[in-house]
């Protein structure tokens, strides 16, 4: 049977992914942060793991890259609520093997999950051509930005509210974060765009067109 871990900082939502594989693939065990998904991962060496994307510290890429070093086979299959181009494209671009909402059912994600361990691709039906398009070059500017790349889904999130004209507080409250963890990407945001503040961020986002 394919063996598993589950990713997710939402306990409830670890809960349920067990509750709906059981029986269907060898669940190993779940783990909530990104340090204790590496950890477990070289400790358990699953066939697949099942990853959410928007997590703390880095998300589903950090893991991604950090198990890489250390493990280079392992397969990763994403499980997240977003749908965002730039959400499917950096975790993909980080070596994930397939993208799937959370709207997906306990059997079919079973299947994506096997089919992954096989080695197969395996992506929700909407998905699928935001991929084919940004490896034939076919996305928007923005999509493709070697700086936007640089920044992981999370940090483009906070991006874009701060551009909107959020407040750190208000970023946090609506992304159920702590106001430390904002300025914390914030930070990573400017040094990694070499900006000065957050009114160079705003127009930055502004002139690729990250806001409505």
């Amino acid at each position: 049977m394919t063996s598993v871990i589950i990713v997710d900082d939402h306990q409830l939502f670890r809960s349920g992914v067990r509750a709906e594989l059981d029986g269907l693939v060898d669940v190993l065990g779940d783990a909530a942060t990104v340090e204790d998904a590496v950890r477990l991962i070289m400790e358990a060496e699953p066939d697949v793991v099942v990853l959410d994307v928007q997590m703390p510290g880095g998300g589903g890429v950090e893991v991604i890259r950090q198990v890489a070093e250390r493990r280079p086979g392992q397969r990763f299959l994403a499980l997240s609520v977003s749908d965002a181009p730039e959400d499917v494209i950096a975790v993909i671009r980080a070596g994930a093997r397939g993208y799937v909402t959370k709207t997906i059912s306990g059997p079919e994600l079973a299947d994506a999950v096997r089919r992954v361990a096989d080695g197969d691709a395996v992506f929700s039906p909407r998905l699928a051509g935001f991929v084919l398009d940004a490896f034939a070059g076919g996305l928007p500017a923005e999509e493709v930005d070697p700086q936007l790349d640089q920044l992981s889904p999370r940090e483009r999130e906070v991006l874009r509210h701060i551009a909107r004209g959020y407040m750190y507080k208000e970023i946090a409250q609506r992304l159920s974060i702590s106001t430390k963890t904002v300025e914390a990407h914030v930070s990573a945001v400017l040094r990694k765009l070499q900006l000065s503040n957050r009114h160079e961020l705003s127009r930055w986002a502004v002139e690729r067109r990250l806001v409505d």
